[in-house]
């Protein structure tokens, strides 16, 4: 692996701390919450604690292991954030079923005081409410849980699995050639299992009984619903909230900040509401060297913010040399994704070896708001809004499958409180006009920049309210994907290219960038259904197609010979 070793440049007037990497000899290591689920009868005991360790990494602390009566299993790889000394999983019920969950459920001390209050409970765990909500209602209870969360119950030779609206935290299922259903966390313990796998829906819960169930049916969903008007101080309360809700842990908590409008608000709001407890936040931020965008936007909102902030530095030399390891983490071959993947790597391994296990992050905010670029080119109003809906529908695909695996490659939780669910309700269904940049002189997410715009009681320096979208690949150092794509096509000769589709006739690269991804991805799972799991997201309304946020020409740092290199999302 990459080791770190710190650098105490402490610079005590603005409490920075800079981390550089430090190249050493990389270990393929398996060994590092995840919850592995078989259905059905006959599975070897060992080979399953074997399966459930291909993700021990997303549970350094404790694993667990139950066969039931009936012969089903459940396994749980745990990190240990709230009820640290017995929240142990699987987790009986009251009476015979059994869970296993990955996540967390931020309401369930009013679940417990409230409409769970005649039950009794084995732990302190957040996660045991889902249990007992199933023993009091059945199936029909996944709306009643606010959080991120995947989770499986077994009751006899009953069962059910449900995934969270957002799909936040990632759940796959799959069946092998005796007919036994799986689900689990990650690709990794079960794609060598099964016959046919996929990605589990968000919003969507399934049993044996009922098949696939979607029970999120938000309003935002019907674009003819955006008709709310603007109300600034909602925006800002209900964020705030949102916001407060994550910083539920009984371990230190972090942000990601990367100077960007997003995660700078993250970190804003963050820090008041640590500090009506006396407590001090913990910023965290990644770049090529200290002159990186990102890294220079970053240090003035610690600066201004006073949060103990870390820069963590990385090489173009040690991100290509983690290209293949991060791939196997990450289960995708998405361009974007491994892109952006690579830094939030590094930064997710300093921060766990200074043993902060939870960091909140500004992941959401681009797709309610078209923060992108892209969507300054939208035709029409109804065009702004479907595009913002189809987007946050998929972000389990790109951005959050990304700010998951590639944290919890290092046992590290982010939460994203942009996707709040009473924060969505309320920012989704403002009307598009007004989240158009064309209706503010061309500002994205104007909006949102607006209602934190409070002079009499600043959140952030006007010129980071007011910066530009800048895409988290591109803001770490331009160099990066520069450099990367040098690299990857270096690898890769024109006539692997050209015959990708013999190789590759699924989502067929169309770059040598996409190839390279491919390859490696292919080593490690080279099943069609892995492949199926992976899906594209390509810019709208701009000549390129390019996603770096320099290929579109309204950036302040356009580079558009990005394009010419016919470098695209594939």
């Amino acid at each position: 692996m990459v080791s770190f070793f710190k650098e105490k440049e402490r610079n005590f007037s603005s409490s920075i701390f800079t981390y550089r990497l430090k190249p050493k000899t990389l270990k393929y290591n398996n060994s590092m919450c995840g919850i592995l689920a078989i259905i059905g009868k006959g599975k070897e005991e060992g080979l399953v604690k074997e399966l459930s360790k291909r993700m021990s990494h997303r549970g350094p602390d404790e694993s667990d292991l139950r066969i039931t009566e009936n012969g089903h299993i459940l396994s749980h790889e745990r990190l240990s954030i709230i009820d640290l000394h017995s929240g142990r999983q699987p987790i009986q019920g009251s009476k015979t079923a059994w869970m296993v969950h990955n996540g967390e459920v931020y309401n369930h001390q009013e679940l417990r005081d409230g409409i769970l209050k005649h039950h009794t409970f084995r732990t302190k765990s957040d996660s045991e409410v889902i249990v007992h909500l199933y023993e009091e209602f059945g199936y029909d209870f996944c709306n009643m849980l606010h959080g991120d969360w995947a989770f499986v119950i077994v009751d006899g030779d009953d069962y059910i699995a449900g995934r969270d609206p957002m799909g936040v935290k990632p759940l796959y299922y799959g069946l092998d050639e005796r007919g036994r259903t799986y689900f689990s966390s990650e690709m990794k313990p079960i794609a060598d299992q099964c016959k046919t796998f996929s990605t589990f829906p968000p919003g969507h819960y399934y049993t044996p009984k009922t098949g696939f169930v979607k029970y999120y049916h938000p309003e935002y969903e019907d674009y003819l619903k955006a008709d709310h008007e603007l109300d600034l101080e909602l925006i800002r309360t209900s964020l705030t909230e949102a916001t407060r809700k994550r910083l539920m842990s009984d371990v230190p908590i972090g942000v990601l900040l990367s100077g960007g409008l997003d995660s700078s608000l993250t970190s804003s709001i963050a820090s008041r509401l640590l500090a009506e407890s006396g407590k001090k936040l913990h910023s965290f931020s990644i770049g090529l060297d200290a002159n990186a965008p990102d890294a220079l936007a970053a240090k003035k909102v610690a600066d201004y913010l006073g949060t103990e902030h870390h820069e963590i530095h990385f090489t173009i030399e040690q991100g290509i040399e983690i290209l293949d390891k991060l791939v196997w983490h990450l289960e995708t071959y998405d361009v974007t994704s491994i892109r952006a993947s690579t830094p939030m790597y590094f930064l997710s391994k300093a921060i766990t070896d200074m043993g902060i296990k939870v960091v909140l992050s500004g992941e959401g905010a681009d797709e309610i708001f078209g923060g992108y670029l892209y969507f300054r080119n939208a035709p029409s109003a109804v065009d702004f809004q479907k595009e913002t809906i189809e987007r946050v529908q998929k972000l389990f695909t790109a951005d959050l499958l990304r700010a998951d695996k590639s944290t919890m490659a290092h046992g590290l939780e982010a939460r994203v409180p942009f996707l709040d669910k009473d924060f969505l309700d309320i920012a989704m269904l403002i009307k598009a006009e007004e989240k158009q940049p064309k209706t503010y002189n061309g500002k994205e997410k104007y909006i949102l920049r607006k209602a934190f715009d409070t002079p009499d009681n600043p959140y952030l320096p006007d010129e980071v309210l007011w910066r530009q979208k800048e895409q988290f690949s591109d803001g770490v150092g331009y160099n990066w994907i520069d450099q990367l794509i040098e690299y990857c096509s270096s690898k890769v000769t024109d006539s692997e290219l050209e015959s990708a589709a013999s190789l590759f006739p699924y989502n067929t690269p169309t770059t040598k960038e996409a190839y390279y991804y491919r390859t490696i991805f292919n080593k490690y799972y080279p099943q069609t259904s892995a492949a199926e799991t992976v899906r594209k997201w390509i810019p709208k309304w701009q000549e390129n197609q390019d996603p770096s946020g320099r290929a579109n020409a309204a950036h302040v740092n356009a580079d558009t010979d990005i394009a010419k290199t016919n470098v695209i999302f594939s």
